[in-house]
């Protein structure tokens, strides 16, 4: 019985990797083709890029569905605490491999330490009797400490292979990196959208989801999990010091708009694609850290809504006492014109 699942399993792998790899070469690869073609872009007709964007905008549609909820929640800097425990992860992996001349990878590592490190912070927020940014100053601290140990203890034999996951790097985006953020996509929204009410309730009113007998604890542990799940998926393009832009930039540029909490997500995503896709060609065209560039894409497209919003909210009544003034202007022209008259 267990043979015939294990067998069963490697089947299906191999199926949803078959599908994988007809998406990524034969349906978007071909558009992406034609789209350089048409547009007269190289760099859209070349694999690496093509597996940039794909990874990039995938990153722009997780990293705000889980920061929407953490921004409200106000746990925003989570996704700094569990960045850097994942720098710790990957330092992890890296040290056993020049240690024990092993090939694990340092992103399965960076997954462990991460979700372990966000089960960790909650343990602390629930049982410790600490406040959630102490918790968080603690952990991050601890995790960095850690990666920073490991890194000097093979005489910085490993700062070379840990420069990509601290920045980011489109050169170092490989097939399986855009498979695992493909599968983060759909798994992270399916699982927001079977959860999405009780998510709410507990994000906007933790004892009033208590009293309506839903369980608080998993569903916070459960969005923390979702969190490392993004920060480890995010950080091959992001790099593991600006990944958190992700969670929080555009959440907040939807902030500004947005007029419900559906609304704030689909905006936030919005935001997030351009930002990315700026980011990315950015990046290509002057040859620095994808993570740098996405980031100061993220920022831009914050203050410019910023302004629009101000903007709009100004024009009106800029217009009303502009209208006001011409017509108190006129009145007074014409009383003076009869004067006149009468004279």
């Amino acid at each position: 019985m267990d043979g015939t699942s294990a067998v069963a399993t490697i089947q299906l792998l191999d199926l949803l990797y078959g599908v994988f790899e007809w998406f990524l070469e034969d349906a978007y690869g071909t558009m992406m083709d034609r789209l350089a073609e048409i547009l007269g872009v190289r760099m859209l007709g070349y694999p690496y890029m093509q597996r940039a964007y794909l990874a990039a905008v995938c990153i722009a549609i997780i990293g705000p569905i889980v920061g929407t909820f953490l921004v409200h929640r106000e746990m925003a800097m989570i996704g700094d605490t569990l960045s850097h425990t994942a720098f710790a992860g990957v330092a992890v992996g890296l040290f056993i491999n020049a240690t024990f001349s092993l090939s694990l990878s340092p992103l399965l590592t960076a997954f462990v330490v991460a979700v372990i490190t966000a089960l960790l912070v909650e343990l602390l927020i629930e049982y410790a009797d600490t406040y959630s940014d102490t918790s968080l100053a603690i952990v991050l601290t601890g995790g960095f400490a850690i990666g920073s140990i490991l890194i000097t203890a093979t005489d910085g034999g490993i700062a070379v292979g840990i420069d990509a996951y601290l920045f980011g790097s489109l050169a170092t985006v490989l097939k399986a990196d855009t498979g695992l953020l493909v599968f983060m996509s759909l798994l992270v929204g399916g699982v927001v959208s079977l959860a999405y009410r009780p998510l709410v309730y507990v994000t906007f009113d933790a004892t009033a989801a208590r009293a309506a007998r839903i369980r608080v604890r998993r569903y916070k542990r459960l969005m923390v999990v979702l969190t490392a799940f993004v920060v480890v998926s995010a950080m091959q393009i992001m790099g593991v010091i600006l990944v958190v832009a992700m969670l929080v930039v555009p959440v907040a540029t939807a902030a500004l708009v947005a007029q419900s909490f559906k609304q704030s997500i689909a905006l936030a995503i919005l935001a997030g694609e351009f930002a990315v896709i700026i980011g990315v060609t950015v990046s290509y065209a002057y040859d620095i850290a994808a993570g740098g560039s996405i980031v100061i894409s993220a920022i831009g497209v914050y203050a410019t809504v910023l302004g629009l919003e101000k903007l709009a909210r100004e024009t009106p009544i800029s217009t009303v006492m502009k209208w006001g003034r011409n017509h108190e202007k006129r009145g007074e022209d014409g009383s003076k014109a009869g004067s006149g008259e009468e004279d």
